[in-house]
């Protein structure tokens, strides 16, 4: 049952895994600065703020992931 609960937060993770394998460290960590930049961007406009705060959760994430791993 935890699986199951725990499995979006994994995909997520290789997800951004991936990404770290397929772009190297810094231009992970640059593409989570663009990410958390835009996300906030959208998030000023009312109806972007559907996709600019998921949108900048994932640039904090994949920042945090390039700099600690």
């Amino acid at each position: 049952m935890m699986r199951i609960i725990l499995l979006p937060f994994r995909l997520i993770w290789f997800l951004l895994e991936l990404v770290l394998n397929l772009t190297g460290r810094l231009i992970c960590a640059v593409l989570g600065l663009v990410f958390m930049v835009v996300g906030l961007i959208l998030t000023a406009t009312i109806l972007g703020s559907v996709i600019g705060i998921p949108l900048f959760i994932f640039g904090v994430i994949l920042l945090l992931r390039s700099i600690f791993i």
